[in-house]
């Protein structure tokens, strides 16, 4: 795996304190390991349990109709767009 070198601006106490709890040999793995977890992975697997389940949700005709009619009811929702407030005037 290549790696690439990244120029990161942080608050000076979160800099103090990331340097006092992480060894200098160990930062860059435990920020990468960081943004591991909390970024989404590249592509979405078949497998990905969230997309297995977005996609019972987008089958399942019950909850299509009941997505139906409360997209029915909110339309009209009281907020207007800045175009349509505008020609009211």
């Amino acid at each position: 795996m290549t790696t690439q070198q990244l120029l990161l601006r942080l608050p000076e106490d979160l800099v103090r304190r990331f340097k006092r709890a992480v060894a200098p040999r160990e930062r860059s793995k435990f920020v990468q390991r960081l943004l591991e977890q909390a970024l989404p992975p590249d592509e979405v697997s078949d497998s990905d349990p969230l997309y297995r389940a977005a996609l019972a949700v987008e089958q399942d005709e019950t909850l299509a109709a009941e997505m139906a009619e409360w997209e029915t009811a909110t339309i009209d929702d009281g907020f207007a767009s800045d175009a349509s407030r505008n020609r009211s005037r």
